[in-house]
């Protein structure tokens, strides 16, 4: 989000503050559903772009600003100045506006909404392709590659993105070939509540993941992006089950894939 502020006021990261989950803010939905990103992105997009008006109609009537008369549409920002499209010398920064006003602030609100003059809502998708290398004689199953590519629409912060997917690849992993609830039939309590007991995959369970970014921005909100959240998991243990299959001949359609299955 302080990257998104950043970008639609034209200012260095360095100067933006971003809250977000302060208990002294009001209540707001939980991060959920690979939601946020485009839901809050957009309102911090829209209450960035409202704020640039603001400055705008601060020098509308103002016969030493060169932004005079500008709407938002008419003028770019860069470099914590707005002005005019085509004429980046000719702006003046935001404290130049404050200060020959008597201002000590300008504050905007933003809101989210989808685009209600599209057909559809693409959503994100993405494919998972996995190697696995299975020994005939013990059953043992060794994730060798993953490749994951995603089309999550416009990508904020490649590295993080990449970051997200590739975390979620390891849970898939574990998905497939470790984790099992196990619970006591007389109690209903988890016997293997423990990571001493359940077992989640750690270095030498992961192999080389490759991620592929993907697709173009999304049309249903202004700035692009979509979500990864879910997606970042969603087909690793498929793609894994279909690699033993091919390997092995054997079809195993329950989860975790165990040496009892392919042995």
């Amino acid at each position: 989000m302080t990257q998104v502020a950043a970008d639609a006021l034209g200012l260095p990261a360095a100067a933006v503050r971003f809250e977000l989950g302060d208990t002294e803010m009001p209540p707001a939905p939980l991060q959920g559903g690979s939601g946020l990103t485009a839901a809050l992105g957009s309102a911090v997009h829209t209450a960035c772009r409202q704020l640039v008006q603001a400055f705008l109609d601060v020098v509308a009537n103002d016969v030493e600003s060169p932004l005079r008369g500008c709407a938002a549409a008419d003028v770019t920002v860069s470099g914590g100045r707005i002005s005019p499209a085509g004429e980046p010398a000719d702006g003046e920064t935001y404290v130049a506006i404050l200060i020959r006003h008597g201002l000590t602030e300008l504050t905007a609100d933003g809101a989210s909404a989808r685009r209600r003059d599209l057909d559809a809502e693409p959503g994100t998708f993405g494919a998972k392709f996995a190697e696995v290398h299975v020994d005939p004689d013990l059953g043992l199953v060794r994730v060798t590659r993953v490749v994951a590519a995603i089309d999550g629409g416009r990508i904020l912060n490649e590295k993080t993105a990449t970051s997200q997917v590739i975390g979620g690849t390891v849970g898939g992993i574990g998905m497939a070939l470790l984790e099992e609830t196990v619970c006591d039939p007389g109690t209903g309590r988890v016997a293997n509540a423990t990571f001493g007991d359940y077992l989640v995959a750690v270095n030498a369970d992961v192999p080389d993941i490759d991620v592929i970014f993907v697709g173009e921005p999304d049309p249903m909100n202004p700035i692009g992006v979509k979500g990864i959240g879910e997606i970042a998991i969603v087909g690793v243990a498929p793609a894994i089950a279909n690699a033993i299959f091919h390997a092995t001949g054997r079809r195993v359609r329950s989860l975790p894939i165990t040496l009892a299955d392919l042995l």
